[in-house]
Order: C-alpha cells, then sequence, then structure tokens
C-alpha cells in the first residue's frame, strides 16, 4: 500500500476528454491498496481567459477579487474530474483549498501555505475514495480565498504529500522530466534522471517553469520526492530529492534557464547615505514585490550620489513604479528607468562552487554570440546574466553547446 500525490496541470485537463483520459490513468496506475489523492489546475487557458474577463472592467489589481474570480478555475476541473472517476465506477470527492486545509498568509495573488491540515483529505481517503483537491489555492485566517501564484498547483501538491508523510508526489505535465535546458530553445538538452532539491529551486527561480519555486521548497522541508513525468508518456521523468543516486552527479553544470518574464529598473541618483536602500527596498516587500539582481553603483563620488539598479517580475512592474516613484520623491532620487526588453540567462550547478573557470566559459559564450551583458549576479550554485530579450535564444543556445558537449550528452 501507498500514499500517492498526483498532480496533473492545464494542458493534461483542457478538455472533458483529457480530464477522462487523466481518470482512466490514475485507475490503471492504482494498486488495490493505495491511497490516491490528485491535484489539478484550472482547464488549459482558464485562468488567462479569466484574467482577461476581469480587464473588461479594469486595469487595477484589485487582490481580494480576482481570488475569489481566478480561484473557480480549478473549481470547475475538481468537480468534473470527481464526476470522471465516479462514471468509471470510483468512488470520489472533490475539495476546494480551504476544504482540503490549505492555511495560507493574506498576500492575494502570491499567497503562501502557512499550514496544512489534511484531517478532511484524511478522512475521505479512508473511506475508499480518491481525493480530488484543487491546486492554486488556499485560505486565510479570516477566510478569503487567496492564490499561490502561477504554479501553485505544485504548490498545493508537494505540501499536502509532506503533510500527510506520501510516499512520493508524482507532478505530470506536457514534458516528460527536468532538461538541461528548455527543450523548445535548445534541441539538444538532455533530461536529467536525477536532481537535488537544491538545484531544481534554484533552476526554478531563474526561469525554469517546470516547477514552482515554492513546491520546491516545500518537498525539500519535508523531504518528499518528487517526480516529474508526462501525462501523455509512460515514461519515467526526472526524480528531485536530496542527494543522487545516480552517475549524474559528475556534472558541474545542471541546467541552463532563461526568464523573459523581467524588468530591469534603475533608481537614478539615489543619495548615498544610510538608511537610503533600506526604505526602498522595504517599500517594495511591503507590497509583497521580489528583487532580484541588485547592483549599486557610484554615478558621482563628489556629490556623493549613486544609481541602484534591480530586476523584478514584469506583472510586477506598475505597482513598483508607483511605489519608487512615491519613495524616489521623499529621499530625493534624479529619475527612475524602467527597461522591459530584457532577460534573464543563468547556469545552475551544485558542483560549481569550487571549480574556477565557470564563470569564463559562460562569459565566453555570450561574447561568442555576440550577446551584451548587462548585470551579473552569482550564488555559490548559480551564476546569471541579464541581456536583451531578443538576444535569448543564441545565448541560451550558446551557453548550452559551451557546457553539454556530445560526450557528457552520451553518459
Amino acid at each position: 500500500m501507498a500514499l500517492i500525490v498526483k498532480k496533473f496541470g492545464g494542458s493534461s485537463v483542457a478538455t472533458t476528454e483529457k480530464i477522462m483520459a487523466v481518470a482512466r490513468r490514475v485507475l490503471a496506475d492504482k494498486k488495490p491498496e493505495d491511497k490516491v489523492v490528485v491535484v489539478v489546475s484550472a482547464m488549459g487557458d482558464t485562468t488567462d481567459d479569466l484574467i482577461q474577463l476581469a480587464k473588461g472592467v479594469t486595469d487595477k489589481p484589485y487582490g481580494r477579487e480576482m481570488d475569489m474570480l481566478l480561484a473557480t478555475g480549478e473549481q470547475v476541473s475538481i468537480a468534473i474530474l470527481a464526476m470522471a472517476f465516479a462514471s468509471l465506477g470510483q468512488p470520489s470527492v472533490s475539495l476546494t483549498g480551504c476544504q482540503a486545509g490549505i492555511d495560507t498568509n493574506n498576500a492575494f495573488n502570491k499567497g503562501k501555505i502557512k499550514a496544512v491540515k489534511p484531517d478532511r483529505v484524511l478522512a475521505e481517503l479512508a473511506a475508499g475514495k480518491i481525493v480530488v483537491v484543487a491546486g492554486f489555492q488556499g485560505v486565510t485566517a479570516d477566510g478569503d480565498i487567496t492564490t499561490l501564484g502561477r504554479g501553485g498547483s505544485d504548490t498545493t501538491a508537494v505540501a499536502l504529500a509532506g503533510a500527510m508523510q506520501a510516499d512520493v508526489c508524482e507532478i505530470f505535465t506536457d514534458v516528460d522530466g527536468v532538461y538541461s535546458a528548455d527543450p523548445r530553445v535548445v534541441k539538444t538538452a538532455r533530461r536529467m534522471k536525477e536532481i537535488t532539491y537544491n538545484e531544481m529551486l534554484e533552476m526554478a527561480r531563474l526561469g525554469a517553469v517546470v516547477m514552482q519555486p515554492r513546491s520546491v521548497e516545500m518537498g525539500k522541508h519535508y523531504g518528499v520526492p518528487i517526480h516529474v513525468r508526462s501525462t501523455f508518456s509512460r515514461e519515467p521523468g526526472t526524480i528531485i530529492r536530496e542527494v543522487y543516486t545516480v552517475e549524474e552527479k559528475e556534472f558541474i553544470i545542471r541546467g541552463v534557464t532563461h526568464d523573459s518574464n523581467v524588468a530591469k529598473v534603475a533608481i537614478l541618483g539615489v543619495p548615498d547615505r544610510p538608511g537610503i536602500a533600506y526604505k526602498v527596498f522595504s517599500a517594495l516587500a511591503q507590497a509583497n514585490i521580489d528583487v532580484d539582481m541588485i547592483v549599486q553603483s557610484i554615478r558621482n563620488a563628489d556629490k556623493n550620489i549613486n544609481d541602484i539598479v534591480f530586476t523584478i517580475a514584469q506583472p510586477d512592474l506598475p505597482m513598483a513604479r508607483q511605489i519608487i516613484e512615491e519613495v524616489g520623491k521623499t529621499i530625493g532620487v534624479l529619475g527612475v528607468v524602467v527597461d522591459e526588453n530584457v532577460a534573464k540567462v543563468s547556469v545552475v550547478g551544485a558542483g560549481m562552487y569550487g571549480s574556477p573557470g565557470i564563470a569564463a566559459a559562460m562569459f565566453g559564450a555570450l561574447s561568442d554570440a555576440g550577446v551584451n551583458i548587462e548585470v551579473i549576479s552569482t550564488s555559490e550554485i548559480s551564476i546569471s546574466c541579464l541581456i536583451q530579450a531578443d538576444k535569448v535564444k543564441e545565448a541560451v543556445g550558446a551557453i548550452h553547446a559551451r557546457f553539454f558537449k556530445d560526450e557528457n550528452n552520451a553518459k
């Protein structure tokens, strides 16, 4: 007997025919004594359609009401999938995030799971039912619905798996695992058999959309193995776990990622005195706006002023611009410049620390491809470069070719 959590994304449940196929697959894989929880996203492009529906009446980011609207997408999916199981003779029940015990903070559109109380889920499993849970959503202490951000269904699935001490969490998607680069951009990208939580977390944070960063954090926290695999194939995918068990641990660079959903913000002429940076970034933090690639440079040593450059996600730009301009007036900056025509390319690998030459090789690949670097940032297991958005394909291809030679692909 095993306790298994399976998550199916929007492309996997895009039509009623696909939902029936998911139900049949789950039942075909289920052993008689297995207990199964299925977490699903909204059907196909439903979330995008709901966003456009809201834009028909307002451009303002009404957080609470947007979450009330967006959460309906998953509720459609869970109800239809539960009906599909019933039509195949399998007892099942659909639960919203609230009913499944997903408690979050009150950061609308970017909710973070504070606790999982799966009492109802466990009770339904004990009654012999397959439990179908709405991903992407939770509830605040005040009873308000929140959504967990893009890819939030992954986080729901892993959090449930951890709270219930599941044997494995399977993430079914339209790709058959985690690749060394986006296979739509790099045709020679290699699928990995395994990857560590830390490496996958860094890849997800830097643009690999196969997993949401918070879901990987949940997996690491609970120690739950995550199996990323294809809905449309029986082939094994990629296992995300704490340590390697196969020879792939020998690779220094695990992946090349890119993120085109970023914007560069430059605050010009910032007074060089204590507390200024705190005022800027604390204001952004209060609005739940994540900041990355922060660089401060001297603009005029005689006048004691600096420029501060950083990146944010493009959807956060309208709110961030308003906040920065308001704070800028109080501290006396010269101006704010925004560039949306940028992208971030990165290399990730736990083996790069203590391996000289990784940065030089990356920069050399970009130079050979004629790609200019605007900003550089590093961590112990990653190097990121901000470049012009129209150079992404050339940049990712050149970097991947530099680190993943034919002999590596043959291993």
